[in-house]
């Protein structure tokens, strides 16, 4: 298979985000260091090295989608990027603005999003959709950890 490098570039888009709302946020950690955090709660360090596999993933997944033709290509590639855009959104919304409840919103927006996103890419590639569970699972413990610090604060 010949990598199409018009293509990758797109491929990509998670893990540029991830990194631009990182820079964003700033100091992030600390503020989280503060809250009182539910059972089962990671350490800090940990989450870096999740999200940079899950937006390898989600690279991987949607380089696959780009080429292969579908005619389900175009609603794939919206939902692709509109969960890259909630996924950017929410981290500067929970650390810099600090607004639990608004972050919690879009998180639960951003689930739905993906499980739909999931559900297009796989009437494209099964591996790829296959390749977002992880994705939509740590989404899922993202909200137990974000209503909980809702909650808890």
């Amino acid at each position: 298979m010949k990598i199409q490098w018009n293509k990758l570039w797109l491929s990509l888009l998670p893990l540029f985000a991830g990194i631009v709302s990182s820079l964003l946020t700033g100091d992030s950690f600390t503020y989280y260091e503060q809250l009182t955090k539910p059972l089962f709660s990671p350490p800090s360090f940990l989450f870096p090295i999740v999200w940079t596999i899950l937006y390898l993933l989600l690279g991987v997944s949607f380089y696959l989608i780009q080429t292969i033709p579908s005619p389900f290509t175009s609603t794939a590639t919206l939902l692709y990027l509109t969960q890259v855009f909630l996924n950017f959104l929410w981290a500067p919304v929970f650390f810099s603005l600090q607004n639990t409840l608004l972050a919690f919103f879009i998180l639960l927006l951003l689930w739905v999003v993906v499980f739909q996103m999931i559900r297009a890419f796989y009437r494209i590639s099964p591996l790829s959709a296959w390749l977002q569970i992880p994705y939509l699972l740590w989404l899922t413990f993202a909200g137990y950890l974000n209503l909980s610090v809702l909650l808890f604060n």
